[in-house]
């Protein structure tokens, strides 16, 4: 009796730990992405928060954010006209005078403007390039083209560390030593920031089968 008692007993924690673990990879997704929003609401609600209490004379959580995203709405129409991005590059113009600052905002500009929508979207696509030896394949993202002085065409591929893609690998490698996917820049990310566990077949099968070498870019 009491040995049927204890298996009863190890098959009910069994359980309850498998069902456990389904419910913890259930939530956790949604509790990290509700995590993550609520710290990103927070602190740009914090910013203007120590303008709006004197004038005011109390705080009001969500208006900080408010103000924030309207102030970079305005930013954003400016900068969008004539006489906006006049101003935008008198004030650029003495930025080289500044040695650090100018290294500094160069740096920042070039990323970002790397991931505006408005610039050429055949950049950061998706290719297959064997790193980091011979015969390995990854997934790197084409980020600019080069010429020598040959005139042979050279790419930049950035090879992202996985599951952290904010950090990773710059190669400078000829034009056909890259292999062209057709994979989307947003699957190709998935891959990557999952470790390869978010692949469908059909990516898998473009990346692999289908792929073909590189033309330009």
């Amino acid at each position: 009796m009491k040995h049927q008692f204890r298996s009863f007993i190890a098959r009910l924690s069994r359980r309850l730990g498998t069902k456990f673990g389904i419910g913890l990879i259930t939530i956790a997704p949604f509790a990290v992405t509700v995590g993550i929003i609520y710290w990103i609401f927070v602190n740009i609600d914090n910013l203007l928060q120590p303008l709006i209490e004197p004038v005011l004379g109390q705080t009001i959580t969500g208006l900080g954010f408010v103000i924030t995203i309207a102030l970079i709405l305005l930013l954003g129409f400016i900068a969008s006209n004539v006489i906006g991005k006049r101003l935008i590059h008198y004030g650029e113009s003495a930025i080289p005078w500044m040695p650090i600052v100018h290294q500094l905002y160069s740096g920042i500009k070039q990323i970002m403007e790397s991931f505006s929508a408005s610039r050429d979207t055949s950049r950061m696509q998706p290719v297959l390039t064997e790193f980091p030896r011979k015969g390995m394949r990854v997934i790197g993202f084409v980020t600019s083209e080069l010429t020598d002085e040959s005139g042979k065409k050279l790419l930049t591929v950035f090879v992202p560390t996985s599951p952290n893609p904010t950090s990773g690998f710059l190669q400078i490698v000829e034009e056909h030593e890259v292999i062209r996917t057709d994979i989307s820049l947003e699957d190709a990310l998935k891959m990557v920031v999952s470790a390869g566990k978010v692949a469908s077949d059909d990516v898998i099968q473009q990346l692999f089968s289908d792929s073909k070498p590189a033309t330009d870019i």
